[in-house]
């Protein structure tokens, strides 16, 4: 016969279960979002990996208080320093990512050619040095 006890701590047991099936797979979206947003920030995540850090009150895109999964991450702009960042899942949803401050690289030259300074002159004179027509 089941006494009171026993079946709290089943129901217990049941809940915690069904806790852990519920945010089966919240990690693996979290490494998905964290990739996706490093590879738009043009910047390397090391080690291929986002760590859970902690269960947080966050504020979501509408300003109402959340209970949040808070992952972190390292990532790089350089290949030699580490730099770190976060990221809040409500359940399987992401929120906010925030990363440190770090260098951004500077973007390639649009076409890659170089332009002499005397050609360019020789194509573009100012307009005081224009020629008449007479």
């Amino acid at each position: 016969m089941l006494t009171l006890s026993d079946l709290l701590v089943l129901l217990l047991f049941i809940a915690a279960a069904a806790w852990f099936w519920r945010v089966h797979g919240v990690r693996e979206r979290a490494l998905a979002r964290v990739k996706q947003h490093c590879a738009a920030q043009e910047v390397q995540l090391l080690d291929d990996n986002v760590a859970f850090r902690g269960i947080r009150w966050v504020r979501d895109a509408g300003g109402r208080r959340r209970l949040a999964r808070v992952y972190g991450f390292e990532f790089t702009v350089t290949g030699e320093q580490r730099h770190a960042g976060s990221l809040c899942m409500f359940g399987p949803r992401p929120g906010p990512i925030e990363m440190d401050p770090h260098p951004f690289r500077a973007p390639p030259a649009d076409d890659g050619r170089v332009i002499q300074l005397d050609d360019w002159r020789r194509t573009h004179p100012r307009p005081d040095e224009q020629r008449r027509v007479d």
